[in-house]
């Protein structure tokens, strides 16, 4: 009887260990499950052709597609004029060139091209390509809320807080890693060691208060 339940004992660690050691895969968390990613986007605008050139409404679109460029790490910015023989369209895309160049973009980044389009007095296009976070619809993820005999989270459990993470971030850049930091101020940290060998204040002095000084601030 000893002998039996011991094999029996023996052949049921055997197959644990068997379906154990051929189950590589990790389980699925919420954190792998709905982890946070980036998907290529556009930023781009559409300028009208004038006869009379670019309009205040259309300069100042090309000032804040200047200043959006200047942040996104970008390479390259691209202008594209209806493909045809109409000198407007044509002039206006280089008007459109000069003027990202007088608000700040490098003549080199600024790309010139030509797209296809039904009519030649189509708009002018400006724009560069750009990261957005993805965010995932979590209302069509399947979910179980049922009794379950496991720790395992249930369906769907992690969207929401993965989604809202992502609609919130301002550069989806940060996604993929970590900004370069600047190197430290080396000059000024020597600067406190020395005072704190010698024994001095290390702290930088504090402007004497004035009585009023605040008041004065403040209107």
């Amino acid at each position: 009887m000893k002998r039996a339940l011991a094999s029996a004992v023996f052949a049921l660690a055997v197959t644990g260990c068997a379906s154990t050691a051929g189950d590589t895969s990790a389980p699925l968390t919420p954190l792998s499950r709905y982890s946070l990613q980036v998907e290529p986007g556009l930023d781009r605008i559409a300028l009208a052709v004038h006869d009379q050139g670019l309009s205040s409404n259309q300069q100042f679109a090309l000032r804040e597609l200047a200043m959006r460029y200047a942040v996104s790490g970008a390479s390259q910015i691209r202008v594209e004029a209806p493909a045809g023989d109409d000198p407007v369209a044509i002039e206006q895309a280089y008007a459109v060139r000069a003027y990202l160049q007088s608000s700040g973009v490098p003549g080199e980044r600024i790309q010139m091209a030509a797209y296809a389009a039904p009519d030649p007095r189509a708009p002018v296009l400006a724009g560069f390509e750009t990261l957005r976070a993805s965010i995932r619809n979590c209302s069509a993820e399947p979910r179980n809320m049922g009794a379950r005999l496991s720790n395992q989270g249930s369906g769907g459990f992690g969207c929401a807080v993965t989604s809202n993470m992502a609609a919130q971030i301002a550069d989806p850049r940060d996604i993929l890693g970590a900004r370069p930091m600047t190197p430290a101020d080396s000059g000024r940290a020597a600067v406190v060691f020395d005072n704190y060998r010698k024994g001095q204040a290390s702290s930088t002095p504090q402007e004497p208060l004035v009585e009023g000084q605040i008041a004065r601030a403040v209107e």
